[in-house]
């Protein structure tokens, strides 16, 4: 598929992380992005979406909208489930109407992260905290529908600019603090937000279809990116590593969700910069921090 001219729907696309890179990741490309939030239309209701695609007839629908809170989704299970279980399939059903490719994301947070080795996309989804089961429903959902031009692509431990995230928020901490605390026992893979909406295009350029794992390559933990960011941002603290007890969450994360993005690579014929490549080009192009 050319993208060059295309309309492509981009619902999360104003203020989401994923979602303001692929919008300006397809501007590069000549298509022409029309990203949305939650103001201009409201997912759960078919009627507003179908009125935004009767007006803007798009070439292909997106959604990178999403209950991400992963904690709050404890309490807030009504919310997490309509938003990540229900509106999928109502959108792609949409796009079905219409013939057009239809695209969504979904989350390593679907595997129960009790392995050592990468999950690949023929692994069945195990999740057990709300918002993962909330995000392997949506993914069956879709699946149930069986529109053929649906692509779903699980994306992790997502950084980048245009919203406060991890990376951003750890060297923040460092302004005020000598030394800081990070868990050194939850393994995964860095997703670069760019990186993300880049190897979609490249995606949908192959025709690609089901279920792909796109991140950034290698792995590493949450303590391990942390101090390669406060290494990159040469400020002057000390990075902890700390067991995830020392810091209890309402919902528990997966000890190891590292994706195997194999198909990625065999289907666009090349693999995802690493991840440290790309968090160097985040803390030194984007946040402009430790190039002095």
């Amino acid at each position: 598929m050319h993208l060059n001219g295309k309309r492509i729907l981009i619902l999360g696309g104003k203020t989401g992380l994923l979602g303001q890179a692929l919008t300006l990741a397809f501007k590069r490309t000549g298509a022409k992005p029309i990203p949305l939030s939650s103001k201009d239309c409201d997912i759960l209701a078919p009627d507003s979406v179908e009125k935004l695609l009767d007006r803007h007839d798009p070439d292909i629908m997106i959604n990178a909208a999403a209950y991400t809170l992963v904690d709050l989704a404890e309490d807030n299970e009504e919310m997490a489930f309509a938003l990540n279980a229900t509106a999928p399939p109502l959108l792609a059903t949409l796009a079905a109407k219409r013939q057009i490719p239809f695209v969504h994301y979904s989350t390593d947070f679907v595997f129960r992260g009790d392995r050592q080795s990468p999950y690949s996309v023929y692994d069945e989804p195990t999740p057990f905290s709300v918002y993962g089961i909330s995000k392997a429903d949506g993914e069956r959902g879709l699946l149930k529908l069986g529109y053929g031009k649906t692509l779903i692509i699980r994306i992790s431990w997502l950084f980048g600019p245009g919203k406060i995230n991890f990376v951003e928020k750890i060297l923040s901490l460092c302004d005020s603090r000598d030394t800081l605390s990070v868990v050194n026992d939850q393994t995964g893979s860095p997703s670069y937000a760019p990186d993300i909406a880049k190897n979609t295009l490249h995606l949908l350029e192959n025709d690609a279809t089901g279920i792909y794992h796109l991140a950034n390559s290698g792995q590493t933990t949450w303590y391990g990116l942390a101090a390669k960011a406060v290494e990159l941002a040469g400020k002057d603290c000390t990075v902890e590593p700390v067991p995830s007890s020392a810091y209890p969450t309402k919902a528990e994360r997966p000890a190891y969700s590292v994706l195997d993005l194999s198909r990625f690579t065999k289907t666009t014929g090349a693999p995802p910069r690493h991840w440290e490549e790309a968090l160097r080009e985040y803390v030194h192009k984007d946040l402009k921090l430790g190039t002095r």
